[in-house]
C-alpha cells in the first residue's frame, strides 16, 4: 500500500488545482463521492479506490495536455481531492494497524 501513497505523492500538477483540492478534502464523504467518480453502486475500499482514481485522474491529465475539449477542470479537481481523501483514509489504516500490531 505504500507503492500506492508513493504514487499520489509522485504527481506533478498545477498548484491552483492541488490548492483547490486541498479545500475540498475537508469535506470529502467517500460514499457519496467515490459512487459518482467510479461510477459504481458502492465506494470500494481503500486501495482499490485509489487505484481507480490514479486511472482517472491520469486521463484527465492527458486531456489538460492535449487541449482537449472533453478536460473539465471541475471534474479534474474532484479526482484529485478524492485521491487526497483516500490517501488520507489509507495513512490512517496504516497507523491503525502498526497500533495493533505493537500491542
Amino acid at each position: 500500500m505504500q507503492d500506492l501513497l508513493g504514487m499520489i505523492a509522485g504527481l506533478k500538477r498545477p498548484r491552483l488545482l492541488v490548492q483547490a483540492a486541498r479545500i475540498g478534502v475537508e469535506d470529502y464523504d467517500r460514499e457519496i463521492r467515490l459512487p459518482r467518480l467510479l461510477a459504481v453502486a458502492a465506494a470500494p475500499r481503500c486501495g482499490d479506490a485509489i487505484i481507480a482514481l490514479l486511472a482517472r485522474e491520469a486521463e484527465m491529465e492527458g486531456r489538460r495536455h492535449g487541449n482537449d475539449g472533453l478536460y473539465s477542470v471541475g471534474r479534474h479537481i474532484d479526482l484529485v481531492t478524492a485521491l487526497m481523501g483516500e490517501a488520507r483514509m489509507l495513512r490512517a489504516l496504516q497507523a491503525s494497524a502498526a497500533r495493533a500490531a505493537a500491542t
